[in-house]
């Protein structure tokens, strides 16, 4: 709402009203806010769960401090969202398609999450929302995303951008060097005006590291091409978007450890925001330059003060935990940032925490259910999982876990980042 007033006040030549207008600007404005909203609204929600007394049910599973944990308030993920919703209702441009498939992430998720920590609260059933539910849930985001990502005329790319614009408006050699902001917003124009419908991604380590979905079914004519090209990203996106939200939930095990690592992998996203949707920077980095993608840097920012100030009351030892609210939530997020700035296949590196605790659950079951049909009793590979608790297992206090945890993350964070040049 604050961004079109301040729109509106730059005819007036106010003093300082012009600094809204950048980017970097209303970024650092957002988290500010946001880890503002958080602390504020976190501390008043905690006390209110407290005396509901809506507080964590913990199941015995012999693991040190487990029990100094019961009746830790949870839900604790409204804190996030409500941080990550105000702000952006305030500060971003509520007109840009990415900030509203983001919101539209951010709700729906969250009300998934929601529904299924009411239920484990309340209804006192522990299984929560049924699984197929949740599912369901995932899978009608992903169509919902597809299809806008598909249909709207606002989403765009354009490969080798500057270089090819120069030319064919022939520009001079020795001004290539000099373009202005004025001159980027009219190549901007340009470029939306001619640009196709490709659904192109980015692989990660290869030269002219362009990959078009279409190549997948380049057996097919060119009508029936776009629509199954189309149809192979839809299941891409429901599967992105199952696979990272579950895999922050599973992340959810000990204090701060989802909250922070997910904090660096959106950190992380927010730098491809920012370079993709920079005409200068994308045609530096000979990467595709995708108009008004900029625009998530400030979803970026409210989601990183979001955390940082649930992080405040959830770091060891927590007074809240985030939830399935919370968790499902970010999860899905990373997952649909990923998508729009086209850095989809790049999240089995940025995000491996969550691919690694995902595997450690699916590969301890499988070879439960594989040694106790071939012997008859079941063997483990890990003490526990997911993979966090094998470590507790082991006797390492759970910051320990989470520091390491979280050192990992940093390091695969600017393994994605050398990407952006390293071919």
């Amino acid at each position: 709402m604050l961004y079109y007033l301040f729109e509106y006040l730059q005819q007036y030549n106010l003093p300082g009203i012009g600094l809204f207008k950048y980017l970097t600007f209303r970024a650092v404005i957002v988290a500010i806010s946001s880890g503002l909203v958080a602390l504020i609204w976190g501390k008043k929600l905690i006390k209110y769960l407290q005396k509901k007394q809506i507080g964590e049910v913990v199941r015995d599973l012999g693991l040190e401090g487990q029990y100094q944990k019961k009746g830790t308030p949870t839900m604790g993920g409204i804190i996030i969202i409500a941080a990550i919703i105000i702000p952006i209702l305030l500060f971003a441009n509520l007109e840009n398609i990415y900030i509203i498939l983001m919101i539209i992430t951010t709700l729906w998720l969250g009300i998934i999450g929601f529904l299924d920590d009411y239920i484990k609260t309340f209804k006192k059933k522990k299984n929560g929302l049924a699984g197929k539910y949740k599912i369901y849930g995932q899978v009608g985001l992903g169509i919902i995303v597809g299809f806008v990502f598909y249909m709207s005329d606002d989403i765009q790319i354009r490969e080798n951008p500057q270089s090819s614009i120069l030319n064919e408006t022939n520009i001079p050699e020795d001004n290539k060097t000099t373009i202005n902001n004025s001159k980027e917003n009219l190549l901007k124009t340009e470029i939306k005006s001619k640009d196709d419908k490709p659904l192109k991604t980015t692989i990660p380590f290869i030269k002219d590291n362009e990959f078009d979905y279409s190549w997948l079914v380049s057996f097919l004519d060119d009508e029936n091409k776009q629509r199954w090209a189309w149809i192979i990203f839809v299941l891409l996106v429901i599967f992105m978007i199952t696979a990272v939200s579950n895999g922050a939930n599973l992340t959810d095990g000990l204090d701060g450890l989802a909250a922070g690592t997910s904090s660096i992998i959106i950190f992380t996203l927010g730098i491809f925001a920012y370079v993709s949707g920079n005409l200068i920077f994308a045609d530096y980095l000979n990467i595709m330059y995708i108009p008004d993608i900029g625009e998530l840097i400030i979803f970026a920012s409210a989601t990183i003060g979001a955390i940082g100030g649930f992080l405040w009351y959830n770091s060891f030892p927590a007074q809240v935990f985030m939830g399935d609210t919370g968790s499902l939530t970010i999860g899905g997020i990373i997952a649909v940032f990923a998508i729009l700035v086209r850095k989809e296949l790049l999240i089995p590196i940025l995000a491996g925490i969550f691919i690694i605790e995902n595997a450690s659950v699916i590969l301890q079951v499988g070879y439960f259910k594989y040694t106790r049909k071939r012997t008859g009793t079941g063997k483990r590979l890990f003490r526990m999982a997911p993979l966090h608790h094998h470590f507790q297992k082991k006797g390492i206090p759970e910051p320990k876990i989470v520091a390491r945890f979280l050192i990992v993350g940093t390091m695969l964070a600017l393994i994605s980042i050398i990407t952006l040049k390293i071919r």
